[in-house]
């Protein structure tokens, strides 16, 4: 999710995870409408819901309410082994709205970065948009196709991200693959992403237990020795003071759990996996534009947008190579052009080809595994696989958002080009401090659609 020599780290509190279900909480997922277009504009409302990540779930004895899973620690009584663990572990259902600050009204979905609870403390959440029939994850397709959503993140601060992205997860979050899964997508199962990420609990219907090594920044986080791979699609990471918009691919179709250093590509071994962990972005600051994106400017993040992005394939077919990916703003009225690249070396691009990637690899002295995996045409065979909806709130234990927001690598010259990606000084972004000062910060996502090119905004 980021170009980051680091682990990706979700920040979380009162957090339980597991495969079982539970029976001590009821499970009820709040309703979100979306809208499907056609061809001259015409949209279809359709009534979905979103489900809470199993990651963020009470995880307890199947018998009795016991914890699994206290701090950063596993009770090893019932934890002794991974599939010992799936078997006495149960997931329940959650509180949506008391524990997690997640609230859905319409077609708006709201999520608070810190929820304090009369016996807990919850810091930010990731949900997944189900199908109609509200057990499997709603898969899209989006070649040659458009994707837009209004979002309002006037209230995050340097060093918080409100994402909104897709991954090529199961729909029905590995429960037929792994039959130890009793809990599936109705439960928020099979989380994977590219930066084969360490800290989820159960991967393949195991718990993620060997090896497990308590996180040296966050009391309620740690990693185990598998990681949870598949291709992403972050149409969008952002807040106040910048946005980025990032294809990731991997070698790998669908959700894959990597077993070794090498394979996941951790540390030393980042350009060796079998994902791409930096991706291809287009970040406006980081191309050159310092003007266009932010409080006040051109896209003016103080208050609420039209997010649109549009897939091209090569031959204008949903079955064809998917060649472009091009972005553009609605704000008050007024459709606006992306920024275009401005940095020596490279030509004026406003949008992500193969050209695009390979140029700003060349110019910004990057290890180009985006094309040696695939590049766009590998982003595109996910979206023909089928790729779910993921939103999210975090702050970044590993790289405190830097990537995103301010010059990083930290040891390197600002000045040089690809460094220096948004305002935010490279002291910000603390999880501590964003999480004590900006407590309250909410990132709304509302206004869905999706349909043909064109289809989804006037």
């Amino acid at each position: 999710m980021f170009p980051a020599a680091a682990l990706l780290s979700l920040s979380f509190l009162a957090i339980a995870y597991g495969q079982q279900v539970g029976t001590l909480t009821a499970e009820n997922h709040p309703r979100l409408s979306i809208q499907q277009c056609s061809a001259g504009g015409s949209c279809q409302t359709l009534q979905r819901s979103v489900v809470l990540d199993s990651n963020w779930r009470w995880l307890h004895d199947v018998s009795s309410s016991t914890n699994c899973y206290t701090g950063n620690t596993w009770d090893t009584s019932l934890c002794p082994d991974p599939q010992t663990c799936a078997q006495n572990c149960a997931l329940d259902g959650a509180d949506y709205a008391g524990t997690y600050g997640i609230t859905t009204s319409g077609n708006q979905l709201s999520l608070k970065f810190v929820t304090q609870g009369p016996y807990s403390k919850n810091i930010g959440s990731r949900v997944y948009l189900l199908s109609e029939d509200d057990t499997t994850y709603e898969m899209f397709n989006l070649k040659n196709q458009e994707f837009t959503f209004d979002v309002d993140m006037s209230t995050l601060p340097c060093g918080l991200n409100g994402a909104l992205y897709f991954v090529e997860m199961d729909a029905d979050g590995g429960k037929s693959r792994f039959p130890t899964n009793k809990a599936g997508s109705k439960y928020g199962t099979g989380y994977c992403d590219t930066q084969c990420p360490h800290d989820i609990k159960f991967i393949n219907g195991e718990a993620n237990i060997l090896g497990w090594a308590p996180s040296p920044s966050d009391p309620n986080a740690g990693s185990g020795q598998y990681g949870t791979c598949c291709n992403e699609m972050d149409v969008w990471e952002a807040n106040s003071m910048g946005a980025a918009v990032t294809p990731h691919v991997c070698s790998v179709q669908g959700q894959t759990r990597c077993e070794s250093a090498t394979q996941c590509g951790d540390g030393d071994d980042r350009y060796d996996g079998i994902c791409d962990k930096d991706g291809c972005d287009f970040n406006s600051w980081r191309m050159g534009d310092q003007t266009f994106l932010g409080s006040g400017k051109t896209v003016d993040t103080s208050q609420k947008f039209t997010v649109v992005t549009q897939f091209l394939t090569a031959d204008n077919t949903t079955s064809g190579a998917l060649s472009e990916i091009r972005r553009l703003y609605v704000q008050n009225g007024k459709v606006i052009a992306n920024s275009k690249t401005n940095i020596p070396g490279m030509a004026a691009y406003d949008s992500i080809t193969d050209d695009f990637c390979n140029a700003q690899k060349q110019v910004f002295g990057d290890t180009n595994t985006f094309e040696s995996l695939g590049g766009l045409k590998q982003m595109g065979n996910a979206f023909q696989q089928g790729m779910a909806l993921v939103m999210s709130i975090w702050d970044d234990h590993a790289a405190e958002m830097l990537w995103l927001d301010s010059d990083y690598p930290t040891d390197a010259d600002p000045s040089k080009p690809g460094v220096s990606r948004g305002p935010c000084p490279t002291s910000s972004g603390q999880p501590t401090d964003v999480e004590s000062q900006s407590p309250g910060a909410t990132v709304v996502f509302s206004n869905i659609k999706f349909g043909p090119i064109g289809s989804t905004y006037a």
